[in-house]
Formats: C-alpha cells, structure tokens, sequence
C-alpha cells in the first residue's frame, strides 16, 4: 500500500465519522507522517476532539485523552513510582502519555509546569521520571488543542512549546451542508464518543503505515524547492511588523512536510506548491508580532501570506 492509497483509506474512513474539515484531516495526516505534532485551535464543538480520536481509531492505535486544568500536576501527564508494598517494591504507574495518539485537551488551562511535562515527549520521544528514561515505542503523536476565544484563566504556550508543534491548524464552522450532515448523523443515532457507531474500519496492516514513513523519506525535492523553503522563514525573520521571526526548524518543518503531503498526493517529487500550501500551518504558531498589530487588528496569516508574495517561486 502506497502512501497515497493509505492517505485516501484513512480519509475515507474518517468521513463517516466527519463531515468537512477535509483540509484539517489532510493536514494532520501530512503532520503525522512527518513524525511531528499538531495544534488545533479553534471555539467548543467543532469536533476537535473527534477528529483525533477518530484518527487514532482508524489507525487501529492506542488513544488517550487529557484534560487539562490548572491542578493537574505534572505527574499526571508523565506517571510516578508508587511503592508495591507486597512485592517491597517501586513500580512504574504509567501517565497517559504512554500511549500512541494523545489528545491534550485545552492544553492552555494548566500552569507552565504542568505544560512543559510534555516538552521531553515531544521532542525525543522519551519520558524522564525520577531520573529514570522511559522510551516511548511506536508511533507518538500529540493532538492539543485550545479555545482562541476563552483567555480567562488560561497560560498561553510559552514560545518554547509552541515551537514543539509541527503544525497549527485553524479549526472552523462546517459549511451549511456538513453541518445539516452532522444533524443528520446524530438524529440517525451516530454517537460522537463512540466512534465505531460509524462504522469505521481500522486498518489492519500496520506495516503498510510504518512502509509509509520509509517512502515519505524518499520523496525528492530539487535544490531549488530546498532554497524556497529555507527562504520563506528567513524572510520572515526581517518581516515588517515580526518581532520574532521563524527558526531554522520551520525550514525543516516546510520541507519535511512538503515532502509528506507529495506522498499523499501520489508524487515522488516536492513543488513550490506543496512548500506554499503548507506555509500558514507551519509558521503561523512561530512568529511573534508586534504590539502595533493587535491594534490595528493585523492578522499573523495577513503578515505570512505578504512574505509569500515577497518570495519569487521557483520553475
């Protein structure tokens, strides 16, 4: 099974359970055979949720779900050692984040101690508890998500973490016919916290998605599509109104996932189109504007969609 023919299974699957969000669903796929991480920002009830837990149900993985709140300890996330009394020992009582799909829910209501348990795990793929690393397995991919409209008693991402997501994606209303499609699903008896009520098919072959790593990695990309993706974050480094421009690791991140989202399209080749299309999610969570911007109601998109402009494509 191809990258493209496993992308097209997977979306299949998962619009039984979702209507619209095609772009969403796509982008996320691009971000998970990348090895990275996706943030979902977007307001209550647009299926956020479902959308992760619907993937990982499709991927036949193992799901967990945190919901995070200003008391949740680090602990929490991670695991701790709790003494065995009967065997006279310490053992390991794991955290939710040994797991394959984790849904970090509202990951901007918990304190910045509680947020940077996750750093490590993202990052490397291992987990410290006291002093002893735990590597986690398989794949690991973290779905977060927050409320762009609801700041009262929330932390907002310091730029460390946020740099951690590969991609952020922007959640929005389904259009008329989804939405008469949602109503339509749940009047038929469709449960949202029961996924396989939709009849989902998870997939069996789980080489074919471990194959898929291996083939995206072999996508070619010509020097010129190299320079256009290290291009674009450098320019928006000397940006007009960008207080902090895009790092080296948004170069890698537009080139990684370029090199993804041509697999799923059934190329073996990146084009400047892939690059471009992949712009806003992978820079819009990086850059820092100036204060002027939020007066005059400048948008971080409007800033990246005018470096764009600025950045001659290749032919």
């Amino acid at each position: 099974m191809t990258v493209c023919e496993l992308g097209e299974y997977i979306k299949s699957q998962m619009r039984k359970a979702i209507s619209g969000q095609e772009e969403v669903i796509e982008q996320m796929l691009v971000c998970l055979l990348s090895g990275g991480h996706v943030l979902l920002e977007g307001v209550p009830g647009i299926a956020k949720t479902l959308t992760a837990k619907t993937l990982a149900y499709t991927l036949g993985c193992d799901f967990k779900r945190i919901q995070f709140t200003p008391d949740l300890m680090p602990t929490d996330v991670t695991g701790t050692y709790v003494y065995d009394s009967k065997a006279s020992e310490f053992r390991l009582k794991k955290g939710p984040v040994f797991t394959n799909v984790l849904l970090a829910d509202e990951i901007n209501r918990t304190p910045p101690r509680t947020q940077s348990a996750m750093l490590e795990a993202m990052e490397e793929k291992r987990v410290t508890i006291d002093g002893i690393e735990h590597i986690l397995d398989g794949v690991f991919f973290v779905a977060a998500t927050q409320n762009p409209i609801e700041y009262e008693g929330t932390y907002p991402l310091p730029e460390a973490q946020l740099d951690r997501f590969l991609m952020k994606l922007i959640v929005d209303y389904p259009g008329e016919s989804d939405e008469m499609e949602v109503v339509k699903r749940s009047h038929e008896g469709f449960d949202p916290h029961n996924v396989a009520s939709a009849g989902l098919e998870p997939l069996r072959d789980m080489q074919a998605f471990a194959d898929a790593f291996a083939e995206v990695q072999k996508v070619k990309a010509d020097e010129d599509v190299i320079r256009y993706a290290a291009t674009i974050a450098r320019q928006t480094r000397g940006a007009f109104r960008v207080v902090l421009g895009a790092s080296p690791r948004a170069s890698v991140a537009l080139l990684k996932c370029g090199k993804a989202l041509a697999a799923l399209r059934g190329r073996d080749y990146v084009t400047p189109d892939d690059i471009k299309s992949l712009a806003m999610p992978i820079l819009r969570h990086r850059l820092i504007l100036s204060p002027e911007c939020a007066i005059e109601g400048v948008k971080v998109d409007e800033v990246i969609a005018g470096v764009l402009a600025a950045v001659p494509v290749p032919r």
